[in-house]
């Protein structure tokens, strides 16, 4: 009997991704390895609408420039936009994604994705993906402090 191929894990990543930073490429990258071997990434941006609730400003970037930049990164397998009425449960159920990769600072989605999981008994993973180094320009908030310091002199 030949080997079946086995089949390729689905990582599920998702963030704002406002002025892209190494940061972004290393959580993206520690994403895709949680899946394993030739796992699939894809990576849902929040909607310039979302993120505006949820930080209370809007994004420096598009919607449509974010997708587009993340998509062209290397790791990346597919970028989507995300839904204007953000529900978690309709996001697994679309994707069907095997693992889903939370950022150090995605703590508030992480209780809303492992509750869905476990009340509809899905076979996905959680992994959280840690923070990378310090005193870096690890966040768009610090890039944008910068420039503004830089400027301010």
């Amino acid at each position: 009997m030949a080997n079946k191929p086995r089949k390729k894990k689905v990582v599920l990543a998702s963030g704002v991704f406002d002025l892209i930073h190494l940061g972004h490429v290393r959580f993206l990258e520690e994403a895709k390895r949680a899946g394993g071997e030739n796992a699939k990434l894809i990576v849902i941006i929040a909607r310039d609408s979302n993120v505006e609730k949820m930080k209370s400003r809007k994004p420096i970037m598009s919607e449509d420039q974010r997708c587009a930049l993340v998509e062209s990164l290397k790791v990346v397998d597919e970028a989507v936009l995300g839904f204007e009425k953000f529900e978690i449960g309709e996001v697994i159920e679309k994707i069907k994604p095997d693992v889903i990769a939370l950022g150090y600072d995605q703590a508030s989605m992480e209780g809303d994705v492992k509750k869905y999981i476990a009340q509809n008994k899905l076979p996905v993973e959680v992994v959280k993906i840690g923070k990378f180094g310090e005193n870096t320009l690890d966040s768009s908030s610090k890039i944008k402090q910068k420039i503004i310091d830089k400027l301010s002199k």
